[in-house]
């Protein structure tokens, strides 16, 4: 397979070229690192606002939201040339992919104003309430409940889950308005910044070390929130989580391709087993690629196909997370030393993303569960591509 782009896409791509060629910050401004996802060091808020200001922050987008008006395939080539250099998009990737995308679509003017500029120029972060105790992947299960009491939401309930809460500026936080209707239909939106009274955030560690502090505990206590916080319609929170996690999705498959490029440069097998595992990594990679093209054209061309995003999504994930697997057991003991790097340092990027093999595998769960469980997307691609019946 051969992809290629119309002139003016080389054109759009080679301007983006020369923009980082010049602005691109050095490794030594560089040398504070984030702390958590919602956690931007001052360099990488000077660099995002530089992207915001020059039109290449999110080029999909206006040029008064940081962006140029580009077309899909456009957008696909920003984001190539960015993964080609090893330079991570932003720092507060919830917050730029999700919160501020569900703003601009969602959100009112005042809102869009107040709350989608200044996450997209890194003046503020944001993070993302959905996961409750009981209510990961099963959203419409939530039980955080916000009671409206003349102009304001009265809320009580935990989250879980909450990446990067503790560092956060606002949470964009989904909440049961109305406990009589079904249980799709009761659902509602509220911008709950963290210093207000009542909200509470626990950080933990997690599973590759104590000290990697991403995950939260958030709890709501009788935490009183503007009614004009509302993102939406009251009870159309439903329709907003999908809208969400659609901006998540639509070129999510890239970031996983790029992970696989990872693996395919760092993954040196010892044996013939190890051998047959990288053939299959790059093979995997190759249908990818080839299954995301094929969708981007579709995008390209205008046609809607959301279900077959669950495919692409599906098979990146847990190709990464095999060929991490693989690439572990294929080093055998040295594997398991910890903390380790198995890749060369890149100062734009995460650390994460150059660790040892142990850390890389455990990571790759993460892809496997967030954005919607591999398990949801073999409903969906049973349902709506294969047109399997429900029972």
């Amino acid at each position: 397979m051969q992809l290629t782009f119309d002139a003016d896409v080389e054109s759009f791509r080679a301007e983006f070229a020369a923009f980082l060629d010049a602005n691109l910050p050095t490794e030594a401004e560089t040398t504070e690192r984030a702390y958590s996802s919602a956690h931007v060091p001052d360099w990488a808020r000077r660099w995002q606002r530089l992207l915001f200001d020059s039109g290449w922050l999110l080029p999909g987008n206006t040029p008064e939201f940081g962006g140029r008006g580009a077309s899909i395939v456009e957008q696909y080539v920003h984001l190539e040339e960015l993964s080609r250099r090893r330079i991570y998009h932003s720092f507060n990737p919830q917050g730029l992919g999700i919160i501020a995308a569900s703003l601009l679509s969602f959100g009112s003017e005042e809102q869009k104003r107040r709350w989608a500029v200044p996450i997209l120029r890194a003046e503020i972060t944001a993070a993302l309430g959905m996961s409750e105790p009981g209510a990961g992947s099963d959203l419409a299960s939530l039980r955080t409940r916000a009671v409206l009491d003349g102009d304001h939401f009265v809320v009580n309930g935990q989250k879980i889950w909450t990446s990067g809460a503790h560092d956060a500026d606002v949470l964009l936080t989904f909440v049961r308005t109305d406990p009589d209707a079904p249980k799709h239909k009761g659902i509602s939106v509220l911008l709950i910044p963290t210093d207000t009274p009542g909200v509470t955030r626990r950080p933990f560690g997690s599973v590759v070390d104590r000290d990697d502090v991403d995950f939260n505990e958030v709890f709501f206590d009788d935490v009183r929130v503007p009614a004009e916080n509302l993102v939406g319609a009251l009870n159309n929170g439903w329709h907003v989580a999908n809208g969400s996690l659609g901006h998540e999705r639509t070129l999510l498959w890239l970031s996983f391709a790029e992970r696989l490029e990872d693996l395919a440069r760092d993954f040196h097998p010892s044996d013939v087993l190890g051998a047959d595992a990288y053939a299959r990594l790059v093979m995997d990679l190759q249908a990818l690629r080839l299954l995301g093209s094929a969708a981007l054209a579709r995008a390209a061309r205008g046609e809607q196909d959301v279900a077959a995003l669950s495919v692409l999504k599906l098979l990146g994930s847990e190709a990464v997370q095999k060929a991490s697997e693989q690439a572990m057991e294929s080093a055998g003991a040295d594997a398991l030393v910890h903390p380790v790097v198995a890749a060369p340092y890149a100062h734009l990027s995460l650390e994460a993303f150059s660790s040892g093999w142990f850390e890389r595998y455990l990571r790759s769960f993460s892809g496997t569960i967030a954005g919607g469980t591999s398990e949801i997307q073999r409903t969906i691609i049973a349902e709506r591509v294969l047109g399997l019946p429900r029972s």
